[in-house]
């Protein structure tokens, strides 16, 4: 396998050590503009590979000739969200970082699958699937796996128990309008509704909601990275090992749940393939509303871009 990131800022970086500790690429090539800056970070992650035990290439670069025949392009590039700017905000700039990124990694890897992990995450998504020209199996969104992680971890904290039996799912747009679903999150099987009081769990949500500003409010000059490289990889390794996991992804749907011509976060399975199969699980009518109330405000965006 060879993996190509995009991107060498905190979340491309830490993407690439990931892919590397855990394996999942023969080659993993690290691309931004900024010269010098993906060849050190290459380089200094190369020479953790020794401790690590870990026999992967890794290849640093201002350009997309290194990347051609990649599996897998992951695309992080696109400035950062900063303390009073909205994820619409990023939308303009980010649109053209993505782009371009998109084309030149398409004309060296055409057979690639892309996961796209830049900000506003949904239009960006969007962005990637309409200048690849690729089938919407192969353009994915990391959004419901940041978004549930962070839902799992505070679940996890409130009622002191192991993030290992927490599970949560969150759906709909990677952003304000995101929609936590307590029916469908659970603590080793028992459905968090049973464990814990409403006002509680309504605490919860907004604090999901708010996780990434939260974290840029504290940080001042950037955002979250750790969590989201963990949600990337935890994608790109369901597809180079073809587990087949249910993950919470953006997708370009076309009818599921009602919604068509919008990327929105819903249950995906993931294989080698790339988007295998979308899972339709049954939402009440205050869900089903909340859902489609958020892949309209993507569609909203979308209809502003100018690509």
């Amino acid at each position: 396998m060879k993996i190509t990131v995009i991107g060498a800022g905190n979340v491309g970086a830490t993407t690439a050590q990931r892919l590397v500790d855990k394996q999942l690429a023969n080659e993993v090539v690290l691309v931004d503009v900024i010269e010098g800056i993906p060849q050190g970070k290459a380089l200094d992650i190369v020479e953790a590979t020794p401790v690590e035990k870990t026999d992967v290439r890794v290849v640093g670069s201002n350009g997309y000739n290194e990347t051609a025949n990649s599996d897998i392009v992951v695309i992080t590039a696109g400035i950062a969200r900063k303390p009073g700017m909205s994820r619409d905000d990023l939308m303009n700039t980010n649109s053209g970082i993505v782009k371009s990124c998109t084309v030149s990694a398409v004309a060296k890897s055409p057979g690639a699958i892309i996961i796209v992990v830049s900000n506003p995450l949904d239009v960006m998504t969007y962005v990637a699937l309409k200048v690849s020209g690729f089938e919407r199996h192969r353009v994915i969104g990391m959004a419901g796996v940041l978004d549930a992680a962070r839902f799992r971890s505070f679940i996890a904290a409130e009622l002191n128990v192991s993030v290992e039996d927490v599970n949560a799912f969150v759906l709909g747009g990677h952003g304000d309008s995101m929609v936590p679903l307590p029916r469908y999150s659970t603590v080793a099987g028992i459905p968090i509704t049973e464990l814990m009081s409403q006002a509680t769990i309504e605490r919860l949500v907004k604090r999901t909601r708010d996780g990434g500003i939260e974290i840029v409010n504290y940080l001042k000059t950037g955002s979250a990275y750790y969590a989201p490289s963990s949600s990337a990889v935890a994608m790109v390794e369901s597809i180079v090992r073809d587990k087949k996991r249910i993950l919470p992804c953006a997708a370009w749907l076309q009818g599921e749940y009602g919604l068509r011509d919008t990327f929105v976060g819903v249950p995906v399975k993931l294989g080698r393939k790339g988007m295998e199969e979308i899972i339709q699980i049954k939402l009440n009518p205050d869900e089903q509303a909340a859902l489609a109330k958020s892949a309209e405000d993507v569609k909203g965006s979308i209809a502003k871009l100018k690509i």
